[in-house]
């Protein structure tokens, strides 16, 4: 018979300077990739409102060609197109742009001349620049 010898491995963890490594280096590759993300995400969020505020307008003149109208009345409001047994949007929330806030028909436009629908970016404040930017129908970038 044998002797009977425990066979205990030594077990090695991860030592504090490899932590430290390990962390640092996430550290980095999220400081270069977060922003990035973020401009991609804005990016995305202003190419669907270019889509939206194009969709809408051309609802706002199906509107107007189904009742008949020649111009968009000084009162019209785009919640019109969600009202009715068959309205035109499916529901209130395609009235807000990407960034939460309404979209806003001016008449008549500033770059159209009967009217224009409006995202006012992601700080919903006139004017702006890039993710901030207004978002007008028929606007040339």
């Amino acid at each position: 018979m044998r002797p009977h010898r425990s066979s205990h491995r030594r077990r090695r963890g991860f030592s504090l300077i490899e932590v430290i490594v390990a962390v640092t280096i996430i550290a980095i590759m999220a400081a270069v990739a977060i922003p990035r993300l973020t401009r991609f995400i804005g990016s995305a969020k202003e190419k669907r409102a270019k889509s939206e505020v194009a969709q809408l307008a051309q609802q706002v003149r199906l509107y107007m060609t189904d009742y008949g109208m020649s111009t968009v009345p000084d009162d019209f409001e785009l919640i019109l197109l969600v009202e009715g047994e068959d309205p035109y949007l499916e529901s209130e929330s395609a009235l807000e742009d990407p960034w939460g806030h309404p979209y806003e028909l001016r008449i008549p436009g500033d770059v159209n001349l009967d009217f224009d629908v409006v995202s006012l970016g992601a700080d919903g404040q006139v004017a702006g620049e890039g993710e901030n930017a207004d978002v007008i129908h028929g606007a040339k970038d």
